[in-house]
């Protein structure tokens, strides 16, 4: 039997030392001991801890990690040595308490990358992840909604807040759709209620990665990497609730009409930021609002690229 009360194999010999930073009753003597390398970091352990109750009858056994030139030993002895062509006759090994990994009290309700964020409603925080869903968050980081019916990475989120009238959450996703979203307004019980979209808008031929919505209008605008910016009307006539357990005869979403395509010079548009003008029904880009002031105020056509359109 060796020194981890294990029988002893024929595997290669090591002399190795102990060393710690810790104070006692955590040092053990300083003596080189042999040891099989074919050790992992459990096995060093019960070495230490044999070490340390020969030297205290009442000491606890607890897990340590182990450092070799300053690095974690997270492999055998022997296969450590050879990656590090570490060869010393004596080879000093730092003891350190193992730190206990965190443990959940709940399950992470993110399996993929945070990919966007929405706190511009003061009842609720949307996300978007790459695993696919949108998620509804409350106070104390509750988790109220899942929005799913995304076959790949949700990429941005916009929140509609129409007055005297619910909600409605736009996601733009990598399986090249956006879909919108309504609350049936029932609070969950235990766990979150799954939601599927009242409307599919498709018309791009690439990801869409940004959607930029009116927070109280009837129109949002996506930008994709098809180079393109479309503008998407909003309004719904769809009646029920959509809540995945009371849906039971229709589960398609109604498919939205694209309003406006408008093509980009240069490329995608990641971000985009739009205002509403109060006269002549037109939206546009803040960079160009500045541009034309710059210049004047002129007529422009509507094949200019994008930095003006009319609303149809």
């Amino acid at each position: 039997m060796d020194m981890n009360g294990e029988v002893e194999d024929n595997s290669r010999r090591v002399q190795v030392r102990f060393v710690t930073k810790l104070k006692p009753p955590l040092k053990v003597p300083p003596t080189s001991i042999a040891i099989p390398s074919n050790l992992t970091r459990l096995g060093l352990s019960t070495i230490v801890n044999n070490l340390l109750q020969a030297g205290d009858p009442d000491w606890k056994t607890e897990p340590f990690d182990f450092l070799i030139d300053g690095e974690l030993v997270r492999m055998s002895l022997e296969k450590f040595l050879l990656a590090k062509g570490i060869s010393a006759k004596i080879l000093e090994i730092e003891y350190i308490k193992a730190v206990a990994p965190r443990k959940e009290e709940e399950p992470s309700l993110h399996d993929d990358w945070v990919s966007a964020v929405d706190g511009s409603n003061p009842g609720f925080i949307v996300t978007g992840c790459y695993d696919g869903l949108a998620r509804l968050w409350k106070a104390a980081g509750v988790c109220t909604h899942i929005l799913e019916g995304h076959s790949d990475g949700v990429a941005s989120v916009g929140v509609i807040n129409p007055e005297g009238a619910e909600s409605i959450v736009a996601t733009a996703s990598k399986d090249r759709t956006l879909r919108l979203w309504k609350l049936d307004g029932e609070e969950p019980v235990n766990n979150p209620i799954k939601i599927r979209a009242f409307k599919i808008l498709r018309g791009h031929r690439g990801s869409v990665q940004s959607v930029a919505a009116q927070t109280s209008g009837d129109m949002i605008c996506s930008g994709s990497w098809d180079c393109t910016i479309n503008l998407w009307r909003t309004k719904d006539n769809t009646d029920g609730d959509l809540s995945i357990k009371k849906r039971k005869v229709n589960d398609h979403a109604d498919e939205s009409q694209l309003e406006v395509t408008l093509v980009s010079p240069t490329g995608l548009r990641k971000e985009m930021t739009y205002r509403r003008e109060e006269k002549g029904g037109r939206w546009r880009r803040d960079r160009d609002r500045k541009k034309e002031k710059r210049k004047g105020e002129k007529k422009r056509k509507k094949e200019n690229k994008g930095s003006c359109w009319q609303n149809l």
